[in-house]
């Protein structure tokens, strides 16, 4: 038997564009044939996927799971929205969605636990699923929430099934209250964050990178004033405050009434509640954010390929 070495993988690797442990059983199948491993790999999809792989997936689906006093939300990309309609993949995005309970956050675990039904990862789903369906997918990231007492509520908008959308929200709330009343406020809250989409739920949460920038970009803008510096200062101070109101959750406006901060919404739900309500933490994934999609002049392609200058 030929000895399968590592320079053999990776030629199969740099060739194929398949991952390490699939090459490497590919040459096992085929006694180190680097031909008839290739066919191996293509008879199962796999080098298929791999020619996809360098295809920007920003559509796809978030999926949601809620457990009471834990959930888990996860983002699996695909390229186009039409995938996003396929049975297939929102099947995949919803089992996802309920093993991320036990990867607790953890993408890298997520994507070797076992697939249900399959004998094989979530990972290796996907891939196959790249193959059947034609279109580069990627499990992109997962979040977890959970509490001692007290509830985690979730919001998915633009919902194409219960737990699948384009927005996915996790709310945990830590009281010993009334559990309806805390569900009925996680549920409300989850659905503002959707709406304003806050960078923290108050100032001291927020990453101080971000703070120390946008004052910088405020000093700036009111240099260039000609105002003194002291008064200078006092404006930077103003609007600061006025920069933490928008962006952290306690202090915004209460979407559901338009008039109360959410933290007072949620000190007045503590008196149906019957217990103090806290606001452990929140979580929300938006489809495709922070992914870099490339624009595409379709007329522009179409001439390339015709010929036309």
């Amino acid at each position: 038997m030929v000895e399968i070495t590592a320079g053999l993988v990776k030629q199969l690797r740099d060739s194929t564009g398949v991952g390490m442990m699939d090459c490497k059983k590919a040459l096992a199948e085929t006694n180190g044939d680097m031909e008839a491993a290739v066919d191996w790999l293509r008879t199962r999809g796999l080098a298929k996927a791999a020619k996809k792989a360098d295809r920007v997936a920003a559509e796809g689906l978030v999926g949601v799971v809620t457990t009471g006093t834990s959930a888990a939300v996860v983002e699996v990309n695909s390229e186009t929205d039409f995938v996003a309609r396929n049975e297939q993949f929102q099947s995949i995005v919803s089992n996802v969605a309920k093993l991320a309970l036990d990867a607790e956050g953890d993408v890298v675990k997520l994507g070797e636990m076992p697939f249900p039904g399959t004998g094989h990862s979530v990972s290796a789903e996907i891939t196959e699923a790249v193959a059947k369906i034609g279109e580069n997918m990627g499990l992109r990231r997962t979040a977890h929430v959970s509490v001692g007492n007290g509830v985690v509520e979730s919001y998915v908008h633009n919902a194409v099934k219960t737990g699948l959308g384009k927005i996915g929200i996790l709310v945990a709330l830590e009281s010993t209250g009334d559990k309806a009343v805390l569900s009925t406020l996680g549920k409300q809250l989850a659905m503002h964050i959707a709406a304003t989409n806050p960078l923290s739920i108050d100032p001291e949460d927020l990453d101080q990178t971000v703070v120390a920038r946008e004052r910088a970009i405020i000093l700036e803008q009111v240099k260039e004033s000609g105002k003194s510096a002291e008064i200078a200062e006092k404006m930077v101070d103003g609007r600061m405050r006025k920069y933490f109101e928008e962006v952290t959750l306690l202090a915004q406006t209460f979407v559901i009434d338009g008039e109360t901060k959410v933290r007072d919404a949620i000190k007045n739900a503590e008196k149906d509640a019957g217990a103090p309500i806290k606001l452990t933490r929140f979580v929300r994934f938006a489809l495709g954010e922070g992914i870099e999609k490339v624009e595409t002049d379709f007329a522009a392609e179409v001439a390339a390929t015709a010929g036309v200058k």
